[in-house]
């Protein structure tokens, strides 16, 4: 599982057309709250060979955080051949990742 963050931001277009399961999570690297959900985030992705993780660097005027109506970091969007599925804001436990997870594996 690639979780490095991604260096191009995808274009909703592309995420969209993206087959099987995709989390993305978007935050930024100083994000008090996006640190600290790092551990709860790697715990639930532990042993999801199949989950492609991309980390999209969030803010105003990043068009694909836009798209999916961010608010808050870190948001995860849990999707589906490119449809989304689940959502997770600001996650409190690894159980609610893995329920959110669940449901597109």
């Amino acid at each position: 599982m690639d979780t490095t963050p991604v260096m191009k931001e995808p274009t909703r277009a592309e995420v969209d057309a993206l087959p099987g399961a995709t989390v993305i999570e978007f935050g930024t690297g100083w994000c008090g709250w996006c640190r600290g959900a790092q551990p709860l985030i790697a715990g639930a992705l532990a042993g999801q060979a199949g989950v492609r993780h991309l980390k999209v660097e969030d803010g105003a005027g990043r068009p694909l955080g836009r798209s999916y109506r961010v608010k808050l970091w870190p948001t995860l969007v849990f999707l589906k051949d490119g449809q989304e599925v689940a959502r997770v804001t600001r996650p409190s436990s690894q159980a609610e990742l893995t329920d959110a997870l669940a449901k597109i594996v």
